[in-house]
């Protein structure tokens, strides 16, 4: 990896790694900003999982991974028990269920009162409850073309600090256009120092990466620039 410093200091979200216990601690003595969680509410509680459920048949599923739908899941109470006091966690709301963000809201609530935490998801009428939540930030999550022609509309509605938009959806007149909407416009997957290199020549000053490494070069840049 070059030694050259990258041309802005990005805000760092460290994709997935909190779902497991193992890769939360590295994002954590990584020193990124945000650590992503997947949740989803199931039968009467809160999960941490990217894997999908497949209905009646036991199995999880996502593109070409299956998993057993009987292995143990992890809950997020469990989950919000692990984080250091510092860490600011970021929770990707899975589907549509109207008890996930209540459920949501509840569990931070009761488990780290006072914190500040990020919410996102592509399901953007499950973001409304978090509006009212003195600590809480909005991110809308754009994962389609269709989906990034109506953001401007909901960006509207509220004052946004941040969006985060799949890479493929964006360029540099795209970028230009949504900072004028939220100033921090970021994007996945970063998981590579060329696609590091191009959104960041972009204006995308937001980089969500699957590569811990990757992350830990950037903040170790940062602070040697600060």
């Amino acid at each position: 990896m070059s030694s050259s410093p990258p041309p802005s200091r990005p805000l760092l979200v460290a994709h997935r790694a909190g779902n497991q216990i193992a890769t939360l601690r590295a994002a954590e003595a990584a020193g990124v900003d945000l650590i992503e969680v997947d949740v989803w509410w199931y039968r009467g509680r809160l999960e941490v999982r990217h894997l999908k459920t497949m209905g009646p048949i036991p199995l999880l599923w996502d593109r070409w991974k299956l998993a057993s739908a009987w292995a143990p899941r992890m809950t997020l109470d469990e989950l919000l028990e692990a984080p250091s006091p510092t860490t600011e966690l970021m929770f990707d709301l899975k589907g549509h269920a109207p008890e996930l963000a209540p459920g949501v809201i509840e569990a931070v609530r009761r488990l780290i009162p006072g914190r500040p935490y990020t919410v996102s998801s592509p399901s953007w009428d499950v973001l409304e409850a978090f509006h009212g939540e003195a600590h809480a930030r909005v991110i809308y999550s754009v994962g389609r073309r269709a989906m990034l022609r109506k953001v401007s509309s909901r960006l509207a509605r509220h004052e946004h600090r941040a969006v985060t938009v799949h890479r493929r959806l964006l360029s540099p007149a795209r970028v230009a256009s949504l900072r004028e909407m939220a100033p921090t416009v970021m994007s996945w997957p970063i998981n590579t120092p060329e696609s590091l290199r191009e959104v960041l020549a972009w204006g995308v000053n937001g980089i969500v990466s699957d590569n811990i490494e990757l992350l830990g070069w950037l903040v170790r840049e940062r602070a040697d620039s600060a």
